[in-house]
């Protein structure tokens, strides 16, 4: 039986293998996950040194390892320059390139997230810099829906109550519980809680509620959609004298789903400690 074989392929991580190798994690849509040896692709002038690089689709010709393949010929058919040239893209896409890591099977088609992901770099690539925090939540939670571990966010965890925002009144608010799997309506006689509101010092026992705002929800529930209506937040009829900032629901939203997703698969997402200092300026 032959030991080569034929593959499609994205490279979510590379590695420095020896003096002048690179390991690759690659996901193909028919295998799912491969990891392989690109001999020599760390020398000047080498042939594998380009395409094996990150976020690059390749046509590669593998052999067969006990432990490892190794990656013999690629043929470059898709990049993503954009994402390299500035440090928020390159950061959302390793963000989500993490997620896949923790999702994808090996010897298993992965058809699906194979071209999920790459639909995903490509809005990355092409979004405006103020969109991108919104790309990412948008990107992060159509992975976690694919691996069927999404959050509810249309409906009561508890109640299965639909769940409509009412922007129109300033004090409306809904539990997000990671442990109940999403949104919780609170009882009637709850007292009102600040947007954000969660931690306070360090203490033992269950982690303190976390409180959503109408306008969170709102766009909570936009990111199920295959495109998002609107980036920029919704705010109440009423005037607030103090707006808050466009992009600070965003990232609400992006550490409740960081949170939520670590406390899932038990694993940080290490590039996630990246965003509030490629986002703070946006």
């Amino acid at each position: 039986m032959s030991r080569t074989y034929k593959t499609t392929g994205i490279n979510l991580k590379a590695v420095p293998l020896g003096e002048t190798d690179r390991l690759l994690t690659i996901l193909t849509p028919d295998l799912g996950m491969v990891r392989a040896v690109a001999p020599g692709s760390r020398k000047h002038q080498s042939k594998l040194g380009g395409r094996s690089d990150l976020f690059v689709i390749n046509d590669c010709l593998m052999v067969k390892g006990k432990r490892l393949d190794k990656l013999v010929q690629a043929e470059t058919i898709r990049t993503f320059p954009k994402l390299s040239q500035h440090l928020g893209r390159l950061t959302a896409s390793q963000y989500l390139a993490e997620v896949v890591l923790l999702t994808a099977l090996s010897d298993t088609p992965q058809g699906e997230l194979f071209y999920l992901f790459v639909e995903h770099l490509e809005r990355l690539e092409t979004s405006p810099q103020a969109s991108l925090l919104a790309a990412l939540c948008h990107g992060l939670y159509h992975l976690l829906a694919l691996a069927g571990v999404a959050p509810e966010v249309h409906r009561c965890c508890v109640s299965q109550a639909e769940i409509v925002p009412n922007l129109l009144d300033p004090a409306w608010r809904v539990e997000f519980r990671s442990a109940s799997g999403g949104l919780v309506l609170p009882p009637v006689s709850s007292r009102v809680k600040q947007p954000g509101e969660r931690y306070g010092p360090a203490q033992s026992g269950p982690r303190p509620p976390l409180w959503l705002t109408a306008m969170d929800v709102a766009l909570l529930q936009q990111l199920s959609k295959p495109d998002l209506i609107s980036t920029l937040p919704v705010y109440p009829v009423q005037p607030d004298p103090n707006p808050p900032k466009t992009q600070e629901p965003w990232f609400r939203i992006e550490r409740l789903l960081r949170q939520y997703a670590q406390d899932y698969f038990e694993r940080p997402i290490r590039s996630a400690a990246l965003v509030d200092v490629c986002f703070a300026t946006v």
